[in-house]
């Protein structure tokens, strides 16, 4: 689908400098940019690019005063981040939109499988589970016995949900996806092996949450493993079973959460976070990078490291910790001294 100038002025409340009927089909970086693309300008040191950039239209602030000639056309707004988003979803909700139940698809005759569907080949969906009107659930997907998915959902290929799990409106699940597998449960025995504990429980994700791929949600022991509205997961996350993560909280890849561990709402936990089990965390909480929680985090507080610390208390830390190795040679140098003396 192509887009003018004067279209994209008129949708994001810009003004033109240049050609308003060029016109472009694609979204591009402004490093990278091509004819027929558009490229956006939002951090200053890429300014540069302006001037070299094949794109033909580029999204710049509203303040922005060229100091070379620009070939592309300027479109000049008040808030270039917004108007990306904007036009993305834009550009997004106008692709083609798969339709139709096929024929290589085994959906039992117990399943209920709502208007305007998409069903991909190979996909399976059990008896008594129920998939929402305008639902997308593409090739080899696995929907368990009972299973329910809320309407608007996607459900990209591969991913596997397992009995009795319940995915809420508008989701989106990434490849890979397994929602539903047995906890991690077993309990020794005398004789040093272990016995698998029975994981009855099932998974509940509510509405408007988004799960990447390869990502893994168990069930649990007993009740309800909870994802709350608006999560969003990263690929490559390993959720325990008897987990809850408050609504509109936010992971990046790699973040591990061990069995019966709570996560409040709103809070942001970034790349390869290791949190123990039975700990709670507080709603607003920030958790750094490779940061390894194993006591409970209040409201609002910011911890790094391993085991992770305040976050002031924890770069008071660093600056002391990184010259551990001078700070040692001098230790050396005034012992040798003081045993001369």
């Amino acid at each position: 689908m192509e887009f003018t100038a004067e279209m994209i002025a008129a949708l994001v409340g810009g003004e033109i400098v240049g050609d308003k009927q060029v016109k472009v089909s694609t979204v591009g970086s402004i490093d990278g940019g091509r004819e027929g693309a558009l490229a956006y300008l939002t951090n200053p040191k890429y300014e540069p690019f302006v001037y070299t950039s094949k794109a033909s239209i580029i999204l710049v602030d509203k303040t922005f005063e060229p100091k070379q000639p620009v070939a592309a056309t300027l479109v000049k707004v008040a808030d270039v981040g917004a108007c990306v988003l904007s036009l993305l979803e834009m550009y997004n909700a106008a692709r083609p939109r798969k339709t139709g139940i096929s024929r290589m698809a085994s959906i039992n005759e117990r399943a209920e499988v709502g208007e305007e569907c998409y069903v991909g080949d190979f996909t399976v969906i059990e008896a008594g589970a129920k998939v929402g009107r305008d639902c997308q659930i593409y090739p080899q997907c696995y929907i368990g016995d009972g299973v329910t998915v809320g309407e608007g959902t996607k459900i990209y290929p591969g991913v596997k949900i397992y009995e009795g799990c319940r995915i809420g409106r508008n989701c989106i699940i990434h490849a890979g996806a397994v929602i539903g597998a047995d906890g991690f449960g077993f309990a020794p025995k005398p004789d040093g092996t272990f016995a698998k504990i029975p994981q009855l429980g099932n998974v509940v994700i509510e509405d408007n949450v988004e799960i990447g791929a390869n990502t893994c949600i168990d069930r649990a022991k007993t009740e309800s493993t909870i994802i709350r509205s608006g999560v969003k997961l990263d690929n490559l996350i390993q959720i325990g079973h008897n987990v809850e993560i408050g609504a509109n909280t936010v992971s990046s890849a790699q973040m591990g959460i061990a069995g019966t561990s709570k996560i409040g709402s709103n809070c942001f936990v970034a790349g390869q976070v290791g949190i123990a089990d039975h700990v709670t965390i507080g709603n607003g909480v920030r958790i750094g990078s490779k940061s390894g929680i194993d006591k409970d985090v209040a409201d609002g507080e910011i911890r790094f490291g391993y085991p992770a610390l305040p976050g002031m208390q924890y770069h008071r830390s660093f600056a002391v910790f990184r010259r551990l190795p001078e700070l040692e040679k001098k230790v050396r140098e005034l012992d040798k001294k003081l045993t001369e003396e």
